[in-house]
């Protein structure tokens, strides 16, 4: 099989269903959602097996599941034949794996600034291209039909991202700096 198809020489790419344009609001969405997933595997290959074997696998079935955001995001409509991937029980299964990291960690009030260790940095960017892919689709939804779980899905894991990014800095021993001008604005987990 080769790479190249040349089909895409004119600015045009398939998605599923039919030709866009490749500047596309869903083409914007779903390489977003790329780009997230290609930083998801630069974080991982930071972390220490010994340390992060469980944010490892974590981190590994998210991968899978971006690519099942990515999936649905190139359908221009769902089908029979193509149904759509992410459903409600993914976006839930997000929020045990939250309150599990985020036990590990110490009370936050203030916001903090992104960095620490380089496992931690690089979730933290995790983090926000996560956030921008969720505008993306959030501007798709506006104009095309999308399916809806995605949008919760990127939204819950936006707030992953934040947590196990706190969670490896807790496990490498670096501690989270606060922003010092922040007011206290979360409340405590107890």
């Amino acid at each position: 099989m080769k790479i190249y198809t040349r089909t895409g020489d004119k600015g045009q790419t398939s998605v599923i269903g039919g030709r866009v344009n490749k500047d596309d609001i869903r083409v914007e969405a779903y390489g977003t959602v790329d780009e997230l997933n290609c930083f998801v595997g630069q974080a991982m290959s930071l972390m220490n097996p010994e340390k992060f074997g469980d944010l490892l696998e974590d981190l590994l079935q998210i991968q899978h599941e971006l690519f099942d955001c990515g999936s649905d995001l190139a359908k221009l409509k769902e089908t029979e034949k193509h149904p759509f991937k992410v459903t409600a029980a993914m976006v839930e299964a997000l929020e045990p794996w939250i309150d599990k990291y985020d036990a590990e960690t110490p009370d936050l009030t203030r916001f903090i600034l992104p960095g620490g260790s380089s496992a931690s940095s690089a979730l933290h960017i995790c983090r926000t291209v996560c956030r921008r892919a969720e505008r993306r689709v959030v501007t798709l939804a506006r104009e095309q039909e999308i399916n809806p779980e995605v949008l919760r899905y990127l939204n819950r894991l936006s707030d992953l991202f934040f947590t196990i990014a706190r969670t490896a800095n807790l496990r490498e021993g670096q501690t989270d700096v606060e922003y010092i001008r922040s007011a206290e604005v979360f409340r405590s987990k107890s």
